[in-house]
């Protein structure tokens, strides 16, 4: 079979991208080895972030640093005998997050940010996954004045700088609003602009949906068989393309790597757990806990626990150490019951030393396109990455520029 464009990867990257060629009259195949939305997709905390200006940086202080390096923080954990191999892109991730650096980036990233939401709106219509999102925001909640101090100081500056909306909640206000939170927080911080997602799977896998109805062909194949020219071994043979996209999140070096890339792309792991309320208990908004490094959301499948990260090996074993630590202070939270899952799923975010994504062209191979490394921000950018990545291939003029994400700034 021979299509314009193959997408290698059915995230919701992949899936947006494979999307916007079709709109375009492409013919395109989106290839992975499972169904869309069933890896890295499947797991998020469902936040589509418009007040995500400033991508997460590594700190920089010196108490937050020793805090890390004992390794019992609720928020970030590694493994030891991993620490070694990601040494070189850690101190890379460091020297970018120095301040003036890190402002110079969010500068950049900021363009693809102002469109998150419109754009995922957009085509959740189109879809017709449109009862998938929530337009209610989503909050912070805080424990400390200090704590709280320190983030409406920081919001403030992001609201002067890139007009990022938000509301600060005293502890009225956001009883108000969550009833059936810890009554002894002090506030919380709503970002109004946000969206949210009550089942992000079911939305990859409606945009995959629409994907076909567009003409479309999804198919499982192993995208690691890709060669020039572009083919790709799949469950219905052989593959020929014009043009191949590598959007295969924290897998994409497998294949990068092997054409003669070395682009610094490591991973930040994650796990979730749902849960069921306790009779009458109702979440309305997702929630995060800042000190304690977690965020509850009110997902399809029940309240949703998402940990914050664990720096190891890719493919190594799961170790849910940090689901076992923020559990109980869950429970204080917010009235959880049972645990529904059999068990922790964990999932890998695909990230660069300088906290932004790959898209575009690859450097030394005609017809080649990168759309990879969004790191938390996969689901946010999904949507806007796929149309930009789009109007680049056809020659339209960019949403936004695409300069500052491209693959030989590395």
């Amino acid at each position: 079979m021979k299509f314009d464009s193959v997408v290698l990867g059915g995230g919701i990257v992949g899936v947006s991208v494979a999307v916007h060629l079709q709109k375009r009259g492409r013919a395109v195949a989106l290839v992975d080895r499972r169904a869309p939305g069933n890896e890295t997709s499947f797991g998020n905390a469902g936040l589509i972030q418009r007040e995500g200006v400033y991508p997460y940086a590594f700190p920089r202080d010196f108490g937050t640093l020793l805090r890390y390096a004992r390794n019992r923080s609720p928020d970030v954990r590694y493994h030891a005998d991993a620490i070694l191999e990601i040494a070189p892109f850690l101190c890379r991730y460091w020297h970018y997050s120095q301040p003036a650096r890190h402002a110079a980036i969010a500068r950049a990233y900021a363009t693809l940010i102002e469109h998150c939401v419109s754009e995922h709106r957009a085509l959740a219509q189109d879809a017709g996954a449109d009862g998938l999102l929530r337009r209610s925001g989503w909050i912070k909640i805080f424990r400390s004045a200090a704590k709280q101090d320190e983030e409406l100081r920081q919001v403030e500056k992001w609201r002067r700088e890139f007009g990022v909306e938000f509301e600060a909640l005293d502890a009225g206000r956001l009883r108000q609003m969550e009833p059936d939170l810890d009554r002894s927080l002090l506030g919380g911080l709503h970002y109004t602009a946000a969206d949210s997602v009550s089942d992000p799977n079911a939305l990859v896998s409606a945009y995959a949906r629409y994907f076909e109805r567009l003409g479309g062909r999804v198919l499982q194949g192993d995208a690691t068989t890709l060669q020039d020219a572009w083919t790709v071994q799949t469950e219905a043979g052989p593959i020929e393309a014009g043009s191949a996209v590598v959007a295969l999140g924290p897998w994409s070096n497998d294949i990068t790597t092997r054409l003669g890339y070395r682009l610094p792309l490591a991973v930040k792991r994650g796990y979730h757990m749902h849960y069921a309320g306790k009779a009458g208990a109702r979440l309305n908004h997702p929630v995060l806990d800042v000190e304690s490094g977690f965020l509850l959301a009110p997902m399809a499948r029940g309240i949703r626990l998402t940990t914050g990260v664990e720096l190891a090996h890719r493919d190594a074993p799961k170790t849910p150490v940090q689901l076992a630590a923020v559990e109980p202070v869950a429970r204080t939270l917010f009235p959880l019951d049972q645990r529904i899952d059999a068990e922790p799923w964990m999932g890998r975010r695909p990230c660069t030393p300088d906290m932004m994504p790959i898209i575009g062209p690859a450097p030394r191979h005609r017809n080649l396109w990168f759309a990879f490394g969004h790191a938390h921000h996969g689901l946010t950018l999904g949507a806007v990455t796929g149309r930009l990545l789009a109007e680049m291939m056809t020659g339209e003029a960019p949403l936004v520029d695409p300069r500052p994400f491209r693959a030989d700034r590395f």
